[in-house]
């Protein structure tokens, strides 16, 4: 027999590993997929990112119930887990899909050391990104460290097809093995509170669904309306990628499908702008391959430390949504609310946080990695350190967006904002858009139970340009 130890890619179809251990099970026998709750790695968890991976688990077991096999599931140190698992069914092989950031590279080394003290063979496979880190490379065979040069070798690079899901017959099949497969463990049963967000729907059939919806219409508007929130034309396959409910080669080809269904040059432009951010997502994890510390540490070094402010309540205030920065407040709670932020407020609210509130990334960074259902390491530090203009390819230090006409240009009426932030859902647009004006007694009358503004957008901005300036030796203390 085989393992497959899956990790986040929790689906039967388009899985590297998985394809390779069936395509082998008349040589080497059936594949049993097994999921281990590894408790180091359930420590950088949140409730729900763990409460999504548990509906994904439920609907993957599912999947493997309908071919006749099953998903079994243990809890521990996948070191000793495998091996003893391995020997359990007299398996001599294992296969899983590599992992990239540093914790999880060293982990899968410790399997490895295992495994081969056990004498049990094993093999990782590519399987998150179409092209795996190395493969795309500069002249010189480095990394690298511009997305736009990287793109334009990704995009004309040929990608392997959606791999096929395993055969029936090559998975294990309960009634033949004295195997315990083992309940579906809860939220307290790992030790996590229940989600606060409200989740989407896991597996691999709902994943299918927003591709294909995104697909069938707001992919041809994409690049026109991707920044608009209250339109909320973006694909929602964020979650689906970090959990590989869907593998990114499917998600890749049925894109191309839809770039060659396009009636005009114009709607191939919006599909390409789309298939953009399949490389921006693997860009950042070629960064992180290649520097693992980027997830505690600056990428670009400054000639000082940055001399970040850190105030406890204005922190306090930034998490809570209370800012009096209507569009940061409403990109706040909804990472609350749905453990999800469309990715224009995204950059908004790093952006407020690193140059009007001058607060490390970091804090950011740990914030949104309690909330999102989506965290992925690689793309949430990439996107934090390019709005702190410290990471690759960053937004330059002097780049400073302004809250407020962010949200007049793309929130002009206030929709996004009135739905998640209801002390405004009263006031008229142009008072939202203008509430840093307003005077106090205009805002007791427009929306008195509404913040006014913690920081003064104008002084923050010199205060920071100041800071960086400071940090790369060009102005005096």
């Amino acid at each position: 027999m085989q393992l497959h130890w899956h990790r986040d890619d929790l689906r039967c179809s388009d899985d590297v590993a998985l394809s390779d251990a069936a395509a082998n099970a008349d040589d080497r026998g059936a594949v049993v997929p097994v999921f281990v709750f590894d408790e180091e790695i359930l420590a950088h968890a949140a409730p729900n990112r763990v409460a999504f991976m548990l509906d994904a688990l439920a609907a993957l077991r599912a999947d493997y119930r309908e071919r006749g096999s099953d998903l079994v599931l243990r809890r521990g140190d996948p070191r000793e887990v495998l091996v003893d698992l391995a020997d359990d069914v007299g398996a001599d092989r294992v296969v899983w899909n590599r992992a990239h950031s540093g914790l999880g590279r060293e982990r899968d080394d410790d399997v490895r050391g295992a495994l081969e003290d056990a004498g049990v063979a094993h093999e990782d496979f590519e399987d998150a990104i179409c092209h795996e880190p190395g493969s795309i490379t500069t002249n010189e065979g480095t990394p690298y460290q511009v997305y736009t040069y990287f793109w334009k070798k990704w995009r004309d690079r040929a990608k392997d097809a959606p791999y096929d899901a395993p055969d029936p017959d090559a998975l294990f099949a309960p009634a033949d093995a004295d195997l315990d497969a083992s309940d579906l463990p809860t939220q307290d049963d790992l030790g996590f509170d229940e989600a606060t967000a409200d989740l989407p729907d896991a597996g691999t059939d709902a994943a299918r669904d927003r591709l294909r919806s995104f697909l069938d219409a707001d992919v041809y508007e994409y690049d026109e309306k991707r920044d608009y929130p209250a339109e909320d034309c973006t694909s929602h396959l964020s979650v689906d990628l970090k959990w590989g409910t869907i593998g990114v080669r499917e998600v890749h080809e049925a894109v191309v499908a839809a770039r060659d269904l396009a009636d005009t040059e114009r709607e191939r432009e919006h599909v390409e702008a789309f298939r953009g951010q399949l490389a921006w997502r693997e860009f950042y994890m070629h960064v992180l391959h290649y520097n693992p510390d980027v997830v505690a540490a600056n990428y670009k070094a400054y000639e000082r430390e940055i001399a970040w402010r850190n105030d406890p309540e204005e922190l306090a205030a930034f998490k809570r949504g209370e800012t009096g920065y209507p569009i940061v407040d409403a990109g706040m709670r909804q990472l609350r609310a749905e453990g999800y932020v469309h990715n224009r407020v995204r950059m908004i609210v790093a952006s407020f946080l690193t140059k009007d509130l001058q607060i490390d990334w970091r804090e950011g960074y740990r914030h949104y990695r309690e909330h999102l259902v989506d965290h992925d390491t690689a793309n949430d530090n990439g996107g934090w350190q390019w709005a702190a203009s410290t990471g690759t390819d960053a937004q330059p230090y002097f780049r400073i967006f302004n809250p407020m006409t962010q949200g007049e240009d793309y929130d002009p009426d206030a929709e996004y904002i009135t739905e998640h932030v209801p002390e405004l859902r009263d006031a008229d647009p142009d008072a939202i858009h203008s509430w840093h004006e307003l005077s106090r007694s205009e805002r007791e009358r427009v929306a008195p139970d509404y913040p006014a503004p913690i920081v003064d957008h104008g002084e923050r901005r010199e205060e920071a340009l100041a800071m960086y300036k400071r940090a790369r030796g060009e102005a005096d203390d």
